[in-house]
């Protein structure tokens, strides 16, 4: 049975958006192009309702395409005790308040046993200053916090 990883937004929005201008971002697409290409068949890809309902906003034909990426995975569900999670990771300060959505989705991989979320928001989610607090916080709820990380940090080391 292939290990899960949580898909994040961004991740799909990266890989179905034009090529953009901003060098930063172009790395990152491309980075994520070489990931879905290379690397997504050794994982269960998984998303929540949240992922949707965020790759669904916005210009349609562009909501369209990501929609159509997140068909063939895997739905979780977003449990009481995911919701309840998110809660605590914001009132413990792992996320500010603002960021609610984004201790959603670490809440429902959490909740779901998924050990990685794979993300390119590096203000809220990928974020090493945050971990041992959203660690902590999920310790004490008895989960186990997934590994937040970029594609390029789920890549296969090259020999």
């Amino acid at each position: 049975m292939a290990e899960r990883v949580y898909i994040e937004t961004t991740v799909v929005s990266y890989l179905t958006a034009r090529p953009n201008r901003d060098v930063v971002i172009a790395g990152h697409q491309q980075i994520t192009h070489e990931w879905w290409d290379t690397r997504r068949k050794s994982y269960e890809l998984c998303v929540s309702q949240l992922v949707r309902k965020e790759a669904g906003a916005g210009d349609a034909q562009a909501a369209q395409e990501r929609l159509e990426v997140l068909k063939a995975m895997t739905l979780l569900e977003t449990s009481d005790q995911a919701l309840d999670l998110a809660k605590d990771l914001i009132q413990a300060g792992a996320l500010p308040a603002k960021a609610a959505d984004d201790a959603l989705h670490i809440a429902v991989a959490a909740m779901n046993g998924i050990p990685y979320l794979l993300t390119w928001n590096c203000r809220h989610l990928a974020n090493a200053t945050m971990r041992p607090v959203i660690e902590t916080v999920c310790a004490e709820k008895g989960v186990k916090a997934p590994i937040i990380c970029t594609p390029e940090e789920l890549l296969e080391a090259k020999s």
